[in-house]
């Protein structure tokens, strides 16, 4: 435990780098693959099977999955030296072991089809990763309530939650159409943001 709060900072620089890692998979993508398309494309397709930048976007995603592992283990002592329930970071850290799994072993089909049992395997598995992050969300949202410092956050926490789920059933009944991979970015976002101010308040925390 000591080891985790003195080293705050740095995990929390490590959770603000992991959410722009993410983001850069995708803006990169467009301009390294000229037939993708934001608009048509979902972000797992970047890393399917045969893609033709698969190893450096799977080294991304992998960096930003342990990354953010790191920062969701010391999150629960960033509040209020650990006082509170531990139920929103595990569920986060949950999420992304999941999301390391997805990385190391359950690439999309070629071209970003999902016919194997592989493939199949990574669509359930993302979905479990939004289950346990929007359970985060929730755990986290009445963890900052009674947290000295953290009231305005729990509103914040709220307001994500619920554009990610808005936005995650918009992007569920899209699945497969011609704006899926525009769908699918307002989930994103909405998520890596909150993750980010979510580190940068723990690093302003430290200074």
């Amino acid at each position: 435990m000591e080891f985790i709060v003195d080293n705050l900072r740095i995990f929390a620089l490590g959770g603000m780098l992991g959410p722009v890692l993410y983001t850069l998979i995708w803006v990169l993508g467009g301009f390294l693959q000229p037939d993708y398309s934001h608009i048509r494309d979902d972000v797992s397709s970047l890393m399917a099977v045969g893609a033709p930048n698969k190893r450096l976007f799977d080294l991304m995603q992998a960096a930003d999955v342990v990354l953010m592992m790191v920062f969701f283990t010391s999150l629960h002592w960033a509040i209020e030296g650990g006082e509170g329930s531990i139920l929103g970071p595990a569920c986060f850290v949950a999420s992304n072991v999941v999301g390391l799994a997805v990385v190391l072993f359950y690439p999309l089909d070629e071209g970003g089809g999902i016919e194997s049992p592989r493939a199949q395997m990574h669509v359930k598995l993302v979905g479990l990763m939004s289950v346990l992050a929007m359970v985060g969300m929730v755990a986290m949202w009445l963890r900052f309530m009674g947290a000295d410092g953290w009231a305005g956050f729990s509103q914040y926490t709220l307001a994500t939650f619920v554009v990610t789920l808005v936005t995650g059933l918009v992007a569920v009944r899209t699945a497969g159409s011609e704006i899926m991979g525009l769908t699918e970015r307002l989930v994103v976002t909405a998520n890596v943001q909150y993750f980010f101010v979510l580190a940068l308040k723990v690093y302003l925390m430290t200074m």
